[in-house]
């Protein structure tokens, strides 16, 4: 049995594999997460850790757990792609592991992996097994909250569940417009971008806002919001095939 961890910056998932079977997952605060970890200490006998952390809040319960194999991934760590980004050492763990579910996934085919989450990340590897770069832009709550707090008077609000027409005859519906629709257009954008300069590319949509996002894209995608803990699974699994 495997233990994945995947700290993002708004809340921890506690996933169980077996081999490449998602047993398991557990969402958790950091306040949370010890108590989670023991009591899935005691319901499985792991033999490998993994942990993926973009605070490294994370990393001060994990030392004293009884695991013999555990790897704190990072940008040295060894995966099965070629990192060509200029500036690999800054590369997130978070895009580190999207990029190699990516890789043992699909091999051989250009793939973009985008992670609609606190931050939107848009990572590209090619048909050669290259990691090439991609984009960082705001996540959903972020572009709601960054409104609120720069602004006088526009009120905060929370991302609506249906489709939102593009012209918005209140404030409400104008911040609606604005924020779901311009990402709906930023990504459809972006694919297209992708598409026009690669050919065909097989688009993945993951994190946190992937099931709300997926409704208002035009574009055939495949959704799959534990793809980043599949990749981190893959990862652990790479460093015992070495």
């Amino acid at each position: 049995m495997n233990l994945i961890i995947d700290e993002g910056n708004t809340r921890i998932k506690l996933a169980v594999f077996n081999k490449d079977h998602l047993v398991e997952i557990q969402l958790s605060t950091i306040e949370s997460c010890e108590e989670k970890l023991n009591e899935m200490l005691l319901k499985y006998r792991f033999h490998s850790l993994i942990i993926s952390s973009v605070t490294d809040k994370i990393l001060r319960f994990v030392d004293h757990l009884s695991i013999s194999n555990k790897f704190v991934l990072s940008n040295t760590t060894p995966v099965p792609f070629k990192n060509l980004y200029n500036t690999p050492k800054t590369l997130g763990v978070d895009r580190i592991a999207l990029t190699t579910a990516a890789c043992v996934k699909y091999p051989k085919q250009n793939t973009l992996i985008i992670d609609a989450g606190t931050c939107v990340t848009y990572d590209f590897i090619n048909n050669e097994g290259a990691y090439l770069g991609g984009a960082i832009a705001p996540g959903l709550a972020m572009r709601y909250k960054s409104m609120h707090v720069f602004t006088q008077k526009l009120p905060l609000l929370e991302p609506k569940a249906q489709s939102v027409f593009f012209l918005g005859t209140t404030t409400e519906e104008s911040i609606h417009s604005g924020v779901l629709n311009g990402m709906a257009f930023e990504i459809d954008g972006m694919i297209k971008s992708y598409q026009q300069k690669y050919g065909y590319i097989n688009v993945i949509l993951t994190g946190g806002d992937a099931d709300f996002l997926c409704k208002q894209l035009k574009n055939s995608i495949f959704v799959n919001p534990n793809f980043l803990l599949e990749g981190l699974n893959e990862v652990l699994t790479y460093q015992h095939q070495r």
